[in-house]
């Protein structure tokens, strides 16, 4: 192992992003200090559990395995009724023998986010997600001096959606201070839901060695740096909701569970191809647009291009070399502008040559959170139907959430990068 200066570098960029949220600071007087530490330990902690011990790797084949074998069980019920669409017998001759059958996205990563959102719901009420998501919740309380309803909040986005997580708290919504509404936000921003991440880990596992593994500790170890960075842009100012963990979700049994879940599902996959859509086609334009200026440096002008000069600087300060960080800054402007979705599909997209195995796991790390322009309007949508009587608080506080979100990812996947390159290695 060697700490050299690609691993110092992400300190720098640790030290300026939590610089950056003091000076947007309600209360530049009331730093948390005390939860700084705590944040950055449990983030620190649980990465060096991730590279550092002996059994980190089986437990990355361990993860990667189960999404593998739920990948597998939806390729089933998919093609049972889309057929060769999602990855069944050709109907017709392969392009070249041997060849595996086309990767169409509506039909092999939609199906898994309704199987993943309906196993979510039926490990909620056998109890099994619920008592997981309480283990972080003490972890968070007890590192982060978080209140019992925001600590629960917080553990949920790790496994639910920034929309559904408040639900798991319903109770308490009513009694939650600006600080913590703020608090909750940036997390939901800054982790992604139980049913997307294993739908970024299908897109990646052929570029992404246990790319299952990093794209759920991605999520668990964003969450302490949102807490942080939404503590020192909204400070609190009066203790929080208590520390009971009793939950407002609630199904009716195994086969209630099972069909709500199916129903949520519905409405993610609806949500996600209908964004898809609508990016591709806004970026599709754009990029044509651009066409009708002169080329630069001797290549048509394209959004991704202008990105990636925007955004170099950010994938260089985390931790990304330069001859590489055009391409990484491309990956996180599509991430802010265009959804995480389109940036992961285009991280997957890069050939193993391009881009090296560290700045493809730094990426990754970047990458793993619903902190974008789109997720903006659906979590005020969300959260706006939950506290009907806060609409205009959720709504005035939601794009202010918005880059402590992004910034969150860039904190992560910048403790990652400043690990000793030998670990990245074993």
């Amino acid at each position: 192992m060697s700490f050299d200066l690609e691993s110092a570098r992400p300190l720098a960029a640790i030290a300026l992003i939590v610089l950056v949220c003091w000076i947007f600071s309600e209360n530049k007087r009331r730093f948390p200090f005390l939860l700084m530490f705590g944040a950055l330990t449990v983030q620190a902690g649980l990465v060096l559990l991730l590279f550092a011990l002996p059994d980190a790797r089986t437990f990355l084949s361990g993860v990667n395995g189960a999404v593998d074998g739920l990948a597998a069980a939806s390729d089933r019920g998919a093609q049972f009724v889309f057929g060769y669409l999602s990855g069944g017998d050709q109907p017709f001759p392969q392009p070249r023998a041997g060849a595996p059958a086309p990767f169409i996205f509506g039909f092999r990563v939609l199906p898994l986010i309704l199987v993943i959102s309906a196993l979510s719901a039926l490990l909620w009420h056998w109890r099994i997600l619920r008592w997981l998501t309480r283990l972080f919740g003490l972890i968070f309380e007890r590192t982060m001096g978080l209140g019992g309803a925001s600590a629960l909040a917080v553990a949920a986005n790790i496994f639910m959606g920034m929309v559904e997580s408040p639900i798991v708290i319903r109770a308490y919504l009513d009694k939650l201070s600006r600080s913590e509404l703020f608090l909750m936000m940036v997390v939901g921003l800054a982790t992604v839901a139980g049913s997307t991440m294993v739908a970024y880990a299908v897109i990646l596992r052929d570029t992404l060695p246990n790319a299952a593994g990093h794209v759920l500790v991605a999520s668990i170890i964003s969450a302490p740096a949102g807490v942080l960075l939404a503590r020192i842009m909204i400070p609190e100012t009066h203790a929080g909701a208590g520390y009971d963990y009793t939950s407002a979700l609630r199904y009716d049994g195994t086969m209630d569970a099972i069909t709500k879940g199916v129903t949520d599902g519905i409405m993610v996959v609806v949500n996600v191809a209908a964004y898809l859509i609508v990016f591709v086609a806004f970026v599709w334009i754009a990029n044509n647009l651009l066409a009708l200026a002169p080329p630069v440096d001797g290549a048509p002008l394209t959004l991704q291009r202008i990105f990636g000069w925007a955004f170099a600087p950010a994938a260089y300060l985390i931790g990304v070399p330069w001859a590489e960080a055009h391409s990484v800054g491309a990956l996180l402007g599509a991430k802010l502008f265009l959804t995480e979705f389109v940036a992961f599909i285009d991280l997957g997209a890069i050939p193993a040559d391009q881009l090296s195995a560290r700045s493809r796991m730094i990426a990754t790390y970047a990458l793993c959170g619903f902190a974008n322009v789109a997720s903006v309007g659906i979590m005020t949508g969300g959260m706006s139907a939950l506290m009907p009587e806060r609409r205009g608080e959720i709504g005035a506080l939601a794009w202010k959430a918005l880059a402590p979100g992004f910034l969150a990812t860039l904190m992560t996947a910048a403790i990652v990068a400043a690990l000793p390159a030998g670990l990245f290695a074993r």
